[in-house]
């Protein structure tokens, strides 16, 4: 699959190969190769890994169920039907990632296979028919009870895992009474600017994600 054009013209391809494949040097994890890289090979990685897996789940049209084929470098997939030919592209699933806020403290949530004292800002996907805004009040609401209003975009990130654009926000909490969705979290809590700072320092009890997640982007533009 091609992925395009360095700065100096150097053409750059992606391939889907086995662990065992008798390439050189060692497999790694994705999110673990794209934290060794502090350069642009960090966003090669991501669009490889996002391209290939649409690939591989994405073998058949969805539109008539025959096999598709891979077109224009891995741009596309084209269905064989003749009678339906049907071009299918990779796909963007928006997800919004937002701090809750009240004063001095901001609302950090965490999931049950987070490693220990680990809290991160909410997510989730944005429904068909909704608003970024209308999708932050919502997740928000459903997974720790909060209101939220002035909803404000501060940045965002492509997320490989499968294929997600991260949408951060920061939005002011109408209420503070935290009732969570034990489906969708195990703890919700409220969290001062102080802890947050020493979180980000790698100081004190809380851990919060590592650099290359928006989350701790949104982290260190509120602290």
């Amino acid at each position: 699959m091609f992925l395009g054009l360095d700065a100096d013209g150097v053409a750059h391809f992606t391939a889907m190969v086995a662990a065992d494949s008798g390439l050189p040097g060692s497999a790694v994890n994705a999110r673990a190769a794209a934290q060794m890289f502090g350069d642009n090979r960090a966003a090669i990685i991501a669009h490889a890994r996002a391209l290939l897996g649409w690939h591989a789940h994405n073998r058949f049209c969805a539109r008539c169920g025959a096999p598709s084929q891979p077109m224009r470098g891995g741009a596309m997939r084209t269905c064989s039907n003749p009678d339906c030919a049907t071009q299918h592209f990779p796909r963007v699933d928006p997800v919004v990632i937002m701090l809750a806020v009240d004063g001095d403290r901001c609302l950090l949530g965490r999931q049950a296979q987070f490693p220990p004292a680990m809290y991160s800002a909410l997510a989730g996907f944005v429904e068909p028919g909704e608003s970024i805004e209308e999708a932050v009040a919502r997740e928000v609401a459903e997974e720790a009870g909060i209101g939220v209003a002035n909803v404000r975009y501060v940045a965002s990130q492509p997320w490989p895992f499968a294929s997600s654009l991260m949408i951060g926000c920061i939005a002011d909490a109408t209420t503070t009474d935290v009732r969570i969705d034990p489906d969708e979290l195990e703890d919700a809590r409220w969290f001062s600017r102080a802890e947050v700072r020493d979180a980000l320092r790698k100081e004190g009890p809380l851990k919060v994600p590592p650099s290359i997640a928006l989350a701790n982007t949104l982290l260190r533009h509120w602290a």
